[in-house]
């Protein structure tokens, strides 16, 4: 689990990854007069006060869930994009398509994971509306949530290493 990952490690990737998503969101934002782009139940009222950065960090604590999850997390959403193009990542919609894609994420890559109600309560938001979402992010990645043989040993690997090297160093 999380907790036994490098406390240097996860927030690299946390980073990266929310400096990614930024930057992404701002693009698309700056697009949005140009493109035209649907309005979908990922998308709030207003931005989030909540930097992507603190919400990743925010998910991490809480969740749990293995760092792969964050890694598959982030292959969902440019599944997920690829085929809604019409759903573009922006500032509206990225932290709900955040907290649905790590918790889609961790039901399919980890043995153990929360509920959807613990999702929602890390999330922000109610548990019908993190049903609604989760439902939502299934169908818009067509069920599609198997990784390819080659990215998921990959990852299962490096993660079995890592949790090896960390049961290690606990035991000295």
């Amino acid at each position: 689990m999380a907790e036994l990952e490098s406390p240097s490690v996860m927030p690299k990737m946390i980073t990266f990854l929310s400096s990614l998503l930024e930057k992404v969101a701002e693009s698309n934002d700056e697009n949005q007069q140009l493109q035209h782009q649907k309005i979908s139940v990922f998308h709030g009222l207003t931005r989030p006060n909540i930097s992507i950065q603190s919400y990743l960090e925010r998910i991490f604590k809480y969740a749990n869930c293995s760092p792969s999850c964050f890694i598959v997390a982030y292959v969902y959403l440019d599944r997920f994009t690829q085929r809604q193009p019409s759903l573009p990542i922006n500032s509206f919609n990225v932290h709900r398509l955040l907290i649905t894609s790590v918790m889609v994420a961790a039901k399919f890559m980890d043995d153990m994971y929360y509920n959807n109600a613990y999702y929602a309560k890390v999330g922000g938001i109610t548990k019908i509306e993190m049903n609604f979402l989760e439902l939502d992010f299934l169908f818009g990645l067509d069920a599609t949530l198997s990784l390819g043989k080659s990215l998921k040993a990959h990852l299962c690997f490096n993660e079995d290493e890592s949790s090896h090297q960390k049961q290690q160093q606990l035991a000295v």
